[in-house]
């Protein structure tokens, strides 16, 4: 492994790409502890010590931020604005024609709607980072602490606080798209594995203080083979043949060749989780802003507190359905078996025993279907391990080996690896894993 690491650094283009994104992540990871101005940095430290955060939504923004978010550092947005903004330009393909028109137009197109995700990006940090100030203001962000967050709440500082964490937004988009284009990987995925992975040693040290080694050492082995599966499932695929019969251009032959569609077990990647998990956190962000001046709650309040928790078993049927019911929707958009099936039926292309055309894109449909269902129960379980872990230790419900954390750092991981490999093949012929 480390003469693997060793050819990677001895090739200069390549060590070069790897400096870069490591030169990136160091700058992302520093704004995580530059606090916002006007922002007491010392009663943040303090609060964020007693504990008692608002939690839901903002508990698991605070996850894909890497801990800026209860911070309030000038990157407390982390890359959640641009994830969002990402996911509802991909959904209003179905929805407007004309975003379609432009997926379907190839490299021109896909720049047009990179650049509608990066305008949305902005507005929803806007529209975030007025949120997270409003709470900060009012002491809704830590609500057992009494210490003033912002003590200077004057109208300039509310503006500048709210324009210096949109144009953190901003930055850290930028930045995301730079190491994506100099660097290695996807860069706004490696940012979103950073900020997860720097969570690891402190949930680890809680569980290790809280529940002792015994238990810790049991984490670590179900950490393991949480991973083991996620790699076994996010590698699995279906691969259906695919001919393509010879045609006579000019003189020559061209075609006669087999292929395969490639439909993975999961399809969907951690997109279903994401919703499941915020759709959820929402009602517990509501009760948090109906709580009276005397501290009760009403009626519905106390039952959605008492039946939207991460261990009440209500919570977690209504994780399992939503995830279920994003990963088939999520599947549904993302891939299309009609046109698949127009696409090879135009270069004489063929499922061997299934004729072109309509009886394809059935077949297609008909293969989804039942491969999508294995997958959707997979990311639920994934998805319900931190909850368990939480019925059965007491851990946090960011438990470390589960849900979107896994999910996400082991695709990117994978991804990651598979670039490095390929670019060591192009140039010594041995990848980076042998």
């Amino acid at each position: 492994m480390f003469a693997a690491i060793a050819r990677v650094f001895r090739t200069p283009d390549l060590r070069r790409k790897l400096l870069f994104t490591l030169a990136i992540i160091a700058i992302y990871r520093m704004g995580v502890y530059i606090p916002a101005p006007g922002v007491d940095y010392s009663n943040v430290q303090q609060c964020l010590a007693a504990g008692n955060t608002t939690g839901g939504l903002y508990q698991f923004v605070n996850l894909f931020s890497g801990g800026a978010l209860l911070q309030v550092s000038i990157f407390a947005m982390g890359i959640m604005p641009y994830i969002t903004a990402s996911i509802i330009v991909q959904l209003l393909r179905v929805v407007i024609p004309r975003f379609e028109e432009l997926h379907k137009e190839g490299q021109s197109g896909q720049a047009v709607l990179t650049q509608y995700t990066r305008y949305l990006t902005i507005a929803l940090g806007l529209l975030q980072a007025t949120t997270l100030v409003s709470l900060a203001r009012s002491g809704m962000l830590f609500p057992s602490c009494q210490l003033p967050i912002v003590p200077d709440d004057s109208l300039w500082i509310i503006v500048l606080m709210i324009f210096t964490l949109t144009a953190g937004t901003g930055l850290i988009m930028w930045m995301g798209e730079l190491a994506t284009e100099r660097g290695v990987g996807n860069g706004m995925s490696l940012l979103i594995f950073v900020s997860i992975a720097s969570g690891f040693p402190s949930a680890m040290g809680a569980i290790a203080t809280s529940q002792g080694w015994g238990v810790f050492i049991g984490v670590i082995l179900i950490g393991v083979a949480v991973i083991g599966l996620v790699v076994f499932v996010e590698q699995s695929q279906r691969r259906i043949p695919v001919q393509y019969a010879k045609r006579m251009i000019g003189r020559r032959t061209v075609g006669g060749t087999s292929t395969y569609i490639p439909i993975k077990v999961n399809m969907a990647g951690v997109i279903p989780v994401i919703f499941a998990s915020s759709m959820l956190a929402l009602p517990t962000m509501l009760v948090s802003f109906n709580t009276r001046a005397d501290g009760t709650l009403p009626d519905w309040a106390l039952w959605v507190q008492t039946n939207f928790s991460g261990s009440s078993p209500l919570y977690m049927v209504a994780y399992t359905l939503l995830t279920i019911g994003f990963t088939y929707f999520y599947v549904a958009i993302t891939f299309n078996p009609t046109e698949v099936a127009d696409n090879m039926k135009q270069y004489g292309g063929f499922i061997p025993g299934i004729r072109a055309g309509r009886p394809t894109a059935e077949y297609l449909e008909y293969v989804l279907s039942r491969i999508t269902f294995p997958g959707a129960i997979y990311l639920a379980f994934v998805a319900l391990i931190p909850l368990i872990a939480f019925v059965l230790i007491n851990a946090d419900q960011n438990f470390p080996f589960g849900g979107t954390s896994i999910l996400i750092m082991v695709g990117v991981g994978l991804e990651t690896v598979k670039q490095i490999n390929a670019q060591m093949q192009q140039r010594h012929y041995e990848g980076l894993l042998r």
